[in-house]
């Protein structure tokens, strides 16, 4: 069985909702977020610090995107994955690391400056450029929406997962209302997934089980 290590709402979501997606059994096993400072004994799991890892047998994912990835290949084949075979087995892997490379690492730095820092050493300005570099960013996304209900291949992928989950974290720093008009539509049909609502579910009735307390990236 698949065992996932997580944080609330951390990029870990990622392979949470995929393995909901893909009706896998799996063992979710909650950290106070972040790990690294809140719980040294993660370093022995991970020597990263880092959510997530996902671990199946002997095999050890501590990026999400490439977890998503994993899980869509080897559990769902033809449905959450996109073969190579596909017209958009291209586009399909563009989206799926741009969610994590170029939609979601701007946002680390608007937390980090805007809310990790401790106040004495945080920047408004470095915040504010990051989450303005991010929203630039969502911008392409507006056209190719418009024309369809998910990001490729005539079908909901993994790929929509990893940049949902940027629209999760954009969402938590409150910069949703600046989506474009098709991006926003889209997030409002990715949240009404069952699988969403049910990783969600998991995560705080796993933290609720395992004594974790409530600490998510912001």
């Amino acid at each position: 069985m698949i065992t996932l290590h997580h944080c609330m709402n951390a990029r870990s979501f990622r392979p949470l909702w995929t393995l909901e997606e893909a009706a896998v059994p799996y063992e979710l096993t909650m950290w106070p977020f972040p790990p690294r400072a809140f719980d040294k004994r993660y370093f022995e799991v991970n020597p990263l610090g880092t959510v997530p890892t996902l671990i199946d047998g002997d095999t050890k994912i501590t990026e999400s995107a490439a977890s998503c990835q994993y899980i869509a290949a080897r559990h769902s084949p033809g449905n959450l994955d996109v073969a190579v075979n596909e017209p958009e087995y291209g586009a399909y892997l563009n989206f799926l690391h741009q969610g994590e490379a170029t939609l979601t690492f701007p946002q680390t730095l608007v937390l980090r400056y805007a809310h990790f820092e401790p106040p004495e050493r945080r920047q408004p300005q470095v915040a504010d450029d990051y989450a303005k570099w991010f929203l630039a960013r969502l911008k392409p996304l507006g056209p190719r929406l418009a024309e369809r209900e998910f990001l490729c291949a005539g079908r909901f992928t993994a790929a929509d997962v990893s940049v949902g989950y940027a629209l999760l974290l954009a969402e938590t720093l409150r910069l949703q209302e600046q989506f474009p008009p098709e991006v926003a539509a889209y997030w409002q049909r990715l949240k009404a997934r069952p699988a969403f609502a049910r990783a969600k579910a998991a995560q705080l009735a796993a933290a609720e089980a395992q004594g974790i307390t409530l600490r998510s990236p912001i």
